[in-house]
C-alpha cells in the first residue's frame, strides 16, 4: 500500500474531515496545495504536455519541488471506455507510456506522485471529451454511467492511500431562463436537476464501495438553475450567481448528506478577469469588496466550521494589474500554513486558454510571476520516489526466494475476490518488486490494489507502486484482486525471477 507522507505534508493514510480541517489518520491536519494537470479529459486522453521534450516523470518532480502536494486530474468519461485510447505522447520521451490505455497511464502517475508524497484528487470534469455540461448527466451519459465508472475507480484504487477522494462533476451550472430553468439547482428539490441531491447519491454509491474517500462537491452558478431575465427591468427577481460551480451559498441551508460522517468537503472554482469580467471587479472599493464575496459564495462554510473548503479551481494569465491583485487577496484569503484552506491552482499546463499555467510553453521551466505568488501558501510533500531528474530508482537483481499464502475473500457467480501474500525469503532487497502468475484461460482481472496489476494473456503481474519500490528480506506484500470467471487461485507465482514456494 503507497504510504503518504508523514504529516507535515499531506499526512499518513487516508484523510477525512474534523470541522473545517482535512486530518490524516493520526488527526494531523493537513492543508492540500496543489495543481491541475489536465489533459485526460480531452480528446487526447491523458496529460497534455506528453507531447513536450519533459518526461512525464520529470513534470511530476518540478511539481512537487515546487511545493505542490497534490495533483487534480480531470477525466471524461470517455477515457474510461473499453478500448480508449490515449494519443498526443512523445514516444522518444516517454517509451513507458506506449501502448498503454489511459488509464494505465493514470497508474503509474499515481503511482510516481504517490512516491513524492503527492496525492492525487480525480474530478470528473465532464461526460465526454467535447465540452462541458450543465447537468452531471446527458442521454449518452446517464447517470447510472456517471455513478458506475466512479465505483469502478474507487475499486480500482481500493488501498492506495495516494489517491483521496473524487471531484464528483466539474462546474454544475445554469442554463435556460427563469422560470424555464433546465440547468443545475441547489435545493429546489427537482431530482433532475439538483446538483445537491445528485452529489448525495453519487456520493454515498462511491462511499458503499471505498469509504474512506473524501467526495469533493463544487457549487452550481445560480442556485435555481436558471439565468435571470434581464429584459424585463424588473431587478428584484434577478437571481445572484456567481462563477460555473462557485456558489455554495445554499450549502448551509441544504447541506449535502453523506452516509459516512466526516467525508464531505466543499470545492469552489474562483477566477478573475481573464476568464470573465464580474462585476464585482468594477466595484469603486475592490479589491477590499472581495471578502465579503467570497464569504457569501462559499467561506462561510470554513469560517463557521461547517466544512473544510478546497478551491478546486483559480486562476488567471495575469496580465491585469486587477487580476494580480484579485490572486494576492484570494490567496491571503485563504489563510497561511496548515491551517489554511485547502486549494489546486489551475493549471499545470501552458495551454489553458484563460489562464495559462505555471509551467511556461516548454513545460520545463516556470511562469515565475504567477509562482512568486502562490509560493507563500504552497506546502510541500514529503515523501521518497525517483531523484531530482526523475530518473526511477536503479534497480536491484530479483534474487532469492519467496513463500506464497493465498485467500480467497469472496466468490459470486461469474467471478471472486482474492488475496495473494508473498514473503521474500531470500538474504537481500527486491527493488523494483514485482509479483507474477498464471490464471487458467478465461480468468480475468477485473481490478488490483496494493500494487499496478495487469494482465497479459494468462500472465498476471503486480508491480511495485513507486512509492514503496523495494521488498526488503524478510517482508511481506499482500495483493489483492477482484477477477472475473470461475474462482481460481494463482498457480506458477514468482517474485522476480523466483518461483514461490
Amino acid at each position: 500500500m503507497p504510504a503518504a507522507a508523514a504529516a507535515g505534508g499531506t499526512g499518513s493514510g487516508y484523510l477525512h474531515t474534523s470541522g473545517n480541517k482535512i486530518v490524516d489518520s493520526t488527526g494531523a491536519t493537513v492543508r492540500l496545495t496543489g495543481i491541475n494537470w489536465f489533459g485526460m479529459e480531452t480528446d487526447n486522453k491523458t496529460f497534455h504536455g506528453l507531447w513536450s521534450s519533459n518526461p512525464w516523470r520529470s513534470q511530476i518532480d518540478t511539481m512537487a519541488r515546487l511545493g505542490y502536494n497534490t495533483l487534480r486530474v480531470p477525466f471524461s468519461d470517455d477515457a474510461l471506455k473499453a478500448g480508449a485510447t490515449a494519443s498526443g505522447i512523445n514516444d522518444f520521451i516517454n517509451p513507458d507510456l506506449v501502448g498503454l490505455s489511459p488509464v494505465q497511464i493514470l497508474d503509474k502517475v499515481v503511482d510516481y506522485a504517490g512516491g513524492k508524497g503527492m496525492r492525487i484528487i480525480l474530478d470528473r470534469h465532464r461526460p465526454t471529451a467535447a465540452g462541458q455540461t450543465a447537468l452531471w448527466y446527458t442521454s449518452a451519459v446517464p447517470e447510472s454511467t456517471w455513478i458506475a465508472n466512479w465505483q469502478a475507480l474507487a475499486r480500482r484504487y481500493a488501498g492506495n492511500t495516494t489517491v483521496i477522494g473524487a471531484d464528483l462533476h466539474n462546474e454544475p451550472h445554469a442554463e435556460g431562463t427563469n422560470p424555464a430553468a433546465t440547468g443545475a439547482c441547489w435545493g429546489c428539490g427537482d431530482t433532475a436537476r439538483d446538483w445537491r441531491l445528485a452529489a448525495e447519491r453519487a456520493g454515498n454509491a462511491i462511499l458503499s464501495v471505498q469509504p474512506n474517500w473524501l467526495i469533493f462537491v463544487e457549487g452550481v452558478s445560480c442556485p435555481s438553475g436558471g439565468l435571470s431575465n434581464v429584459w424585463d427591468n424588473d431587478p428584484s427577481n434577478d437571481e445572484d450567481c456567481g462563477w460555473w460551480g462557485g456558489n455554495l451559498s445554499k450549502a448551509g441551508q441544504f447541506p449535502v448528506r453523506l452516509n459516512v460522517a466526516n467525508r464531505l468537503v466543499y470545492s469552489p472554482h474562483e477566477y478573475a478577469t481573464s476568464v470573465f469580467h464580474q462585476k464585482w471587479f468594477d466595484d469603486p472599493s475592490y479589491p477590499a469588496n472581495m471578502p465579503a464575496i467570497w464569504d457569501k459564495y462559499w467561506g462561510y462554510l470554513y469560517k463557521q466550521n461547517i466544512a473544510p473548503i478546497m478551491i478546486g479551481e483559480f486562476g488567471s494569465t495575469l496580465q491585469s494589474d486587477i487580476d494580480k491583485v484579485w490572486l494576492q487577496r484570494l490567496l491571503a484569503y485563504t489563510g497561511t500554513g496548515v491551517d489554511g484552506m485547502s486549494f489546486t491552482y489551475w493549471s499545470w499546463n501552458p495551454n489553458s486558454g484563460d489562464t495559462g499555467g505555471i509551467a511556461n510553453d516548454d513545460w520545463t521551466t516556470i511562469n515565475t510571476a504567477k509562482q512568486a505568488i502562490i509560493q507563500p501558501y504552497l506546502i510541500a510533500p514529503v515523501g521518497g520516489g525517483g531523484g531530482p531528474t526523475g530518473e526511477p530508482t536503479t534497480p536491484t537483481p530479483a534474487t532469492g526466494a519467496c513463500t506464497l499464502t493465498y485467500k480467497q475473500d469472496n466468490a459470486w457467480p461469474g467471478g471472486f475476490q482474492g488475496s495473494l501474500t508473498v514473503k521474500n525469503t531470500g538474504s537481500a532487497a527486491i527493488n523494483p518488486w514485482a509479483v507474477t502468475w498464471t490464471w487458467p484461460s478465461g480468468v480475468t482481472l477485473g481490478s488490483g490494489w496494493n500494487a499496478t496489476v495487469t494482465q497479459s494473456g494468462t500472465t498476471v503481474t503486480a508491480a511495485a507502486p513507486g512509492s514503496s519500490p523495494s521488498l526488503a528480506a524478510g517482508a511481506s506484500v499482500t495483493i489483492g484482486f477482484v477477477a472475473n470467471g470461475t474462482a481460481t487461485p494463482p498457480s506458477a507465482v514468482k517474485l522476480g525471477s523466483a518461483a514461490c514456494a
